[in-house]
């Protein structure tokens, strides 16, 4: 039977500067598994994936975001080479709302990993992007007029 717990089994995991939502965690084959509600499957349980399984319900519940806008862990192509971001959140007209990037904890957050979310958006054109280790979080508007960032307290809750 699984189980809806935090973080209590698995001793890896930290506390993340998010409120606390269920998971449903287990085992297979001595390898930790969240489920993620987007792919509708169990995945690895990485320190990245703990942000990200964190993000993610912070999209859907603090900010009303339906989750059928929200997508995760896909493939794009940038100048012929493959990357994958971690979650996107579409407007309904399919547009790009908001790009995340999410590091593991232990990775501090640097003007690397800022310059990796903008090359994102030059093929995804999004209206905000966020860049998160679980512990800091940082929210950006994008003004392509003035071809920059500007840094906010917060990106907006979803009005359908």
């Amino acid at each position: 039977m699984l189980k809806f717990c935090r973080l209590i089994t698995f001793e890896s995991m930290q506390e993340l500067n998010f409120p606390q939502y269920p998971f449903r965690l287990k085992s297979s084959e001595n390898k930790p598994l969240i489920f993620d509600e987007i792919r509708k499957k169990f995945v690895r349980l990485t320190p990245e994936e703990w942000v990200r399984q964190h993000t993610v319900a912070h999209i859907l519940n603090a900010y009303h975001y339906p989750i059928s806008l929200v997508n995760v862990e896909k493939e794009l192509k940038l100048n012929q080479v493959s990357k994958r971001y971690d979650v996107v959140v579409f407007k309904p007209d399919a547009s790009i709302q908001l790009i995340v990037e999410c590091k593991a904890p232990k990775i501090k957050i640097n003007q690397e990993t800022f310059d990796q979310i903008a090359r994102y958006n030059l093929a995804l054109k999004a209206d905000y992007l966020m860049v998160t280790n679980g512990l800091n979080h940082y929210y950006c508007q994008m003004d392509y007029d003035a071809k920059k960032y500007i840094f906010l307290p917060d990106f907006p809750v979803y009005t359908p």
